[in-house]
């Protein structure tokens, strides 16, 4: 089985658990032989996905830019990417990207990195307006740089596990926006054409798609041990998530950066995933213990029930 594990960006993970456990999985070291070994390469196709947004903040401190946050009609919050928060995001982005596959490298395994522009391996409309609410009124504010994944390049990836590579994935995304054919220096004809921008899209969401576009297990490892029904009660862990009852009492308990959370799970079921886990990245074997039976476990059965 492949497995797509994100990694989170806040202060409080280490990444240096997974990348050792990445290593123990794709050398086929797990308990279990995957049923997909030949006895050449990996025993376990992994991708690695991984997010930046506390790296980004702390960037944006020190060049003194203040970085701004909104509220969606539904309630998340979100940061708002103008053109210059968008500058420090991929720089900040290739920086974690190049350190995460060096990391990988020096565990011995074949890693290489990417991001969603290369190949267009994440794929989507731009958009350059949001709908917010600001002191209680609706709002469309303009000039953002953020996208929604409509397509995974599903050929490259399978390309770079059947040669052995873990790949290293993250944002930003290859957003589409249209152009006039002056715009273009060919001037063929009338007809609108493409133009590729990077775009920020969520990484939680970015693993979510990868995972539903391989039919792979989802692993997305945080600085907690997983759902709680009480979110400041570490022992009502919700351990399994099996029917639609279930999942409504996950969504209820969900708060805060764990809400994004649920909703990339949903949109990795959804598409395809059989199972999410969510899993605490500070274990020692973060990764083997999510598979193992740790974290929070949503299974494909409990959003048919929807």
């Amino acid at each position: 089985m492949t497995t797509v594990i994100k990694v989170g960006g806040a202060r409080a993970v280490d990444p240096a658990g997974a990348l050792s456990d990445v290593a123990t999985l794709v050398e086929g070291e797990q308990s279990e032989p995957s049923e997909q070994s030949s006895g050449h390469g990996p025993r376990e196709d992994v991708v690695l996905v991984h997010g930046g947004s506390t790296a980004v903040d702390d960037t944006l401190e020190r060049l003194g830019i203040e970085p701004e946050y909104v509220e969606t009609p539904s309630g998340v919050v979100g940061r708002f990417t103008d053109a210059e928060t968008m500058e420090v995001f991929e720089m900040v982005f290739g920086h974690l990207n190049t350190q995460l596959v060096a990391g990988l490298q020096s565990q011995g395994v074949d890693a290489i990195g990417l991001n969603g522009v290369d190949g267009k391996l994440l794929y989507g409309p731009r958009k350059s307006a949001v709908r917010v609410v600001e002191d209680g009124k609706k709002k469309i504010k303009r000039g953002d740089h953020s996208g929604t994944i409509k397509e995974v390049n599903t050929d490259l990836l399978d390309s770079l596990l059947d040669g052995g590579y873990v790949p290293v994935a993250a944002p930003p995304m290859a957003g589409s926006e249209a152009r006039s054919a002056s715009e273009d220096s060919s001037g063929d004809d009338e007809e609108p054409r493409e133009r590729i921008v990077p775009v920020n899209t969520d990484a939680d969401r970015t693993a979510a798609a990868i995972a539903a576009a391989l039919d792979a297990r989802l692993v997305l490892l945080t600085d907690v041990a997983g759902v709680y029904e009480d979110p400041n009660d570490p022992e009502t862990l919700i351990e399994t998530v099996e029917t639609g009852e279930e999942w409504q009492a996950l969504e209820a308990a969900a708060e805060g950066f764990m809400s994004r959370k649920i909703m990339a799970a949903e949109e990795a079921l959804d598409g395809g995933a059989p199972e999410v886990v969510v899993a605490d990245a500070n274990a020692d074997t973060p990764v083997t213990d999510a598979v193992s039976g740790g974290g929070t476990h949503m299974f494909q059965e409990a959003i048919e029930e929807l």
